[in-house]
């Protein structure tokens, strides 16, 4: 086999270094010019959907992630990629034009690492860009080659995604949660595929599962803590302890006051 021949034959190299996610055209056209300077490899998405897919995809070094975009926007996109094994490690910077701070804690929140600020700054954009490329470079969860488009496409994976992002969302706002239109827009999706995920993955509707969650997360208070009932059923959403007690017995059979007495030896009025 000839020399040229062989590296016909051979692999391209795929890989992206960074993939550029937003809906303007003029801000995508300036990051790019940017990458170029550094030599970096680059991919491009419109919105968030397909930039979440292209990450699946090409599972790159690292993410610049516009906040403001129709259907799915930036922070929901980001929990996408943080609740997906496949790109959970992926580095993502969000860009912003506003200088809100519960938007970056939001931000920060939904799983990402840092902020471009716009209008953009040439040595700015490079020096963050770099900074968190030579950061994931050193990740060993990152040194994947590229799925192909069929295991990016996996719809088993992609609902368990879902699944995840939605749960902790939900566990994070445990006591005073969004409703389930407000939460399927967090997720960049709608109402009917949420529900449809949550009774295939754990035989329950959203609210169903979160009822047994909170209900969960009550046992374990009530029986590895010292925490008083009262303030348990604040943290996990009851309105009144009365209404916490009845949930908790009727699920379990007991009272909290019971299941503590027996378990530490420790008793606490249930006040009901």
């Amino acid at each position: 086999m000839s020399d040229n021949h062989a590296l016909q034959q051979a692999p391209q190299d795929t890989r992206t270094d960074v993939l550029l996610i937003d809906d303007s055209i003029t801000d995508l056209q300036l990051l790019m010019q940017m990458m170029t300077l550094r030599d970096l490899r680059i991919s491009v998405a419109l919105d968030g959907s397909r930039g979440y897919q292209q990450a699946v995809l090409l599972r790159p070094g690292l993410v610049l992630l516009d906040v403001h975009m129709p259907v799915m926007d930036g922070f929901a996109t980001c929990r996408r990629l943080k609740a997906n094994p496949l790109t959970r490690d992926i580095p993502v910077i969000f860009l912003t034009g506003a200088n809100d701070l519960r938007e970056r804690l939001e931000g920060f929140a939904a799983g990402g690492v840092d902020y471009i600020g716009k209008p953009f700054e040439d040595l700015e954009v490079l020096a963050r860009v770099g900074v968190h490329l030579h950061r994931a470079s050193s990740s060993p969860e990152l040194a994947i080659s590229p799925l192909t488009s069929d295991e990016a496409g996996d719809k088993s994976t992609e609902d368990s995604a879902l699944f995840a992002a939605a749960q902790k969302v939900l566990r994070d706002t445990v006591a005073n949660p969004p409703d389930l239109e407000r939460l399927a827009r967090l997720l960049g999706t709608n109402r009917r595929r949420l529900n449809e995920v949550f009774q295939a993955l754990s035989g329950q509707p959203v609210f169903g599962w979160l009822r047994e969650e909170r209900l969960r997360l009550a046992y374990t208070l009530v029986s590895k803590s010292n925490t008083s009932f009262s303030k348990i059923g604040d943290m996990l959403g009851y309105s009144t302890q009365s209404n916490f007690t009845k949930a908790f017995r009727s699920r379990y059979g007991f009272t909290p006051s019971k299941v503590r007495h027996q378990l530490t030896g420790q008793w606490q009025a249930d006040d009901s």
